[in-house]
């Protein structure tokens, strides 16, 4: 495969794992209810963050600690990559933000509300930070079902201390 066909495969890949955590969440939703779903996505979010994070370190031999660290390896990490996190570095903090959640995006194409995501990312940032280094401190400015700017879901800020 070349490096074009690849890539086309690539995209594939990360937009089927999109479709299945959707769907998974979506039937969960339906046979159970909405706050069940919510709890349940925060603990598989919270622990497969922390499995990739452990996985793109032997890779993509990673060993760069504190914030650094953490960058480099979220920049690889499949969801940063799908949702396009925005990731801001500045002086001893970095500010992780989306724009465009196309999970969110879908249900209010669809006249669903936003479902709330803040404590299932928080976990998920959590659990993959601590694989980089124990120190790093997570705190969540705004995501839903918090209100938010309408060009903006979330917004977190991550520092060591």
């Amino acid at each position: 495969m070349g490096a074009r066909d690849l890539r086309k495969y690539i995209e594939f890949l990360l937009w089927h794992y999109r479709v299945v955590d959707a769907f998974w969440f979506i039937y969960v939703s339906e046979h159970f209810d909405q706050s069940t779903a919510e709890h349940i996505n925060e603990k598989v979010w919270g622990r497969v963050a922390g499995m990739a994070a452990k996985d793109i370190i032997a890779r993509f031999n990673i060993n760069d600690k504190g914030l650094k660290g953490f960058v480099n390896a979220q920049r690889l990490f499949p969801w940063c990559i799908l949702v396009g996190y925005q990731i801001l570095e500045e002086n001893d903090e970095i500010f992780i933000t989306v724009p465009s959640c196309p999970t969110q995006e879908a249900r209010l194409k669809r006249g669903l509300d936003e479902y709330n995501c803040k404590e299932m990312h928080r976990k998920e940032f959590a659990s993959f930070a601590r694989i980089i280094d124990e120190r790093i401190n997570i705190e969540c400015l705004f995501a839903p079902p918090d209100p938010h700017p309408s060009n903006m879901f979330c917004k977190w800020r991550f520092f060591v201390g």
